[in-house]
């Protein structure tokens, strides 16, 4: 787990901490996720698609969003934050203000002003660079923020995973021409790779369509889930595919890697060919549900152009720009960790972006020892980096170890007095259920090398 979240705190004592779980699955949850997010009290609706987010959902939250904010940072992409209402002018200006019909929620303000709670962002980061940004010495450029989002969902369902607002890790590149423009797609496209693995996810990219964001070349990032929202049509060699490590140079020429991955077939219900999947050996075609994590576009000059923004090129003619645009749900990717990574008894977290690193149980509360040796192990384990979520409550070993399940940390340290009094613990991996019994000094050495 990352131990560069700013989110990492000391360990976490359960009886001061915010945590509503739900006994009973509640009655408007139509999917795993949904049923899952409630009960373990991660979030909170407060009208139709809008949701708070409690203390448990708002860490994983916070989580995700790091590793998609390290992974765009690591891929030359620079932070920015635009703000979530924007003038309905930049859209006027672009000719796309009708694009998103009843879904754009519209505003006027006290001035009479046409303003609108903004579904994405390209009119207003364009709006931006050619404030700027005048020469193609200063190309290329990608700029990208993590911000609210609002799209007036008319059936909003599924909690977070098709909510109103949500939160999106949205970036636009600006480049002198196509071939500048697509380096910078490929980066994009084996950045998404590298962040949904790092969520322990295995995303296949789909050529997809472009819908009201506009352009000709777009992929979906899509995980595999019995719930899946649409159907998937590809070939399972590319869930053999090796992610780019850590070491991957992005001023390279990427498209090797992104031509392994296209070169297979891959397809939405939208972009789906069944002869030239039923061309594919019947051994090697997986027809799927799908869950759409992140979606590129490269759309040219479709902002540019109509907008103003160019730039002075080397034949110091002006030019309009190439963009693209590249998004990531980070408030769906929650949801959709959990349809991917879950079981009867609950949510089962990938390390990178679980809560807490382990959460240890004190069957005793009030033994003296017992207290003793649990707040010793929670200190050391603070000590090596991880994070804690001691349960302190007075409560039933049933009843804690059903909680512990449903919130699903990757590791749970389980200390009773009857082990406290033989000098031992028991560890166990809530992915797999195995449960080991160890001495204090290999409890916190298992841990520390597991899950640090």
């Amino acid at each position: 787990m990352s131990r560069e979240n700013p989110d990492d705190s000391p360990t976490m004592l359960l009886s001061r901490y915010f945590l509503p779980i739900l006994k009973e699955t509640p009655k408007e949850a139509e999917i795993v996720s949904h049923r899952l997010m409630l009960r373990a009290g991660m979030i909170r609706q407060q009208a139709a698609g809008i949701y708070s987010w409690l203390p448990l959902g708002y860490r994983v939250l916070k989580r995700i969003e790091q590793i998609v904010r390290e992974e765009q940072n690591r891929a030359g992409a620079l932070e920015v934050l635009m703000p979530t209402i924007q003038s309905a002018d930049l859209w006027v200006e672009s000719g796309r203000l009708n694009d998103y019909g009843p879904e754009m929620l519209r505003i006027q303000d006290r001035h009479d002003r046409s303003m609108l709670f903004g579904p994405t962002n390209e009119e207003m980061i364009t709006d931006i660079f050619r404030g700027y940004v005048r020469s193609y010495r200063e190309l290329p450029l990608n700029l990208y923020h993590i911000q609210w989002k609002f799209r007036d969902e008319i059936r909003p369902r599924f909690g977070v995973m098709r909510g109103r607002e949500f939160l999106m890790k949205d970036a636009y590149s600006f480049d002198l021409d196509y071939e500048g423009a697509r380096h910078a797609y490929n980066r994009m496209f084996v950045a998404y790779l590298r962040t949904f693995a790092r969520m322990g996810l295995k995303a296949i990219p789909m050529r997809a369509e472009s819908g009201p964001i506009g352009g000709d070349l777009s992929h979906e990032f899509v995980i595999l889930a019995e719930t899946g929202e649409s159907a998937v049509y590809c070939d399972n060699s590319l869930l053999e595919l090796e992610v780019p490590g850590a070491d991957t140079d992005f001023r390279a020429d990427l498209t090797p890697i992104v031509d392994e991955w296209t070169g297979s077939y891959a397809a939405t219900d939208e972009m789906h060919d069944p002869g030239a999947f039923e061309a594919l050996p019947e051994e090697r075609r997986i027809t799927a549900r799908g869950i759409e994590v992140g979606h590129i576009f490269y759309f040219g000059t479709k902002y540019s152009e109509p907008m103003g923004a160019a730039v002075a090129g080397p034949d110091g003619t002006e030019h309009p720009v190439h963009m693209g645009s590249y998004g990531v749900g980070i408030s769906r990717l929650a949801a959709a960790i959990i349809e991917a990574s879950h079981d009867d008894n609950g949510i089962i977290w990938p390390e990178g972006v679980a809560p807490f690193s382990v959460g240890l149980i004190n069957l005793k509360p009030g033994d003296a020892k017992t207290d003793e040796v649990a707040a010793s192990l929670s200190q050391r384990l603070e000590a090596a980096g991880l994070s804690v979520l001691h349960d302190d409550l007075d409560a039933r070993a049933g009843a804690k170890f059903a909680s512990m399940d449903l919130i699903g940390l990757p590791w749970q340290l389980i200390v009773g007095p009857r082990g406290v009094a033989s000098g031992e613990v028991e560890v166990k991996r809530r992915a797999t259920g195995e449960r080991e019994t160890l001495s204090f000094d290999a409890a916190v050495n298992r841990l520390t090398a597991e899950a640090g």
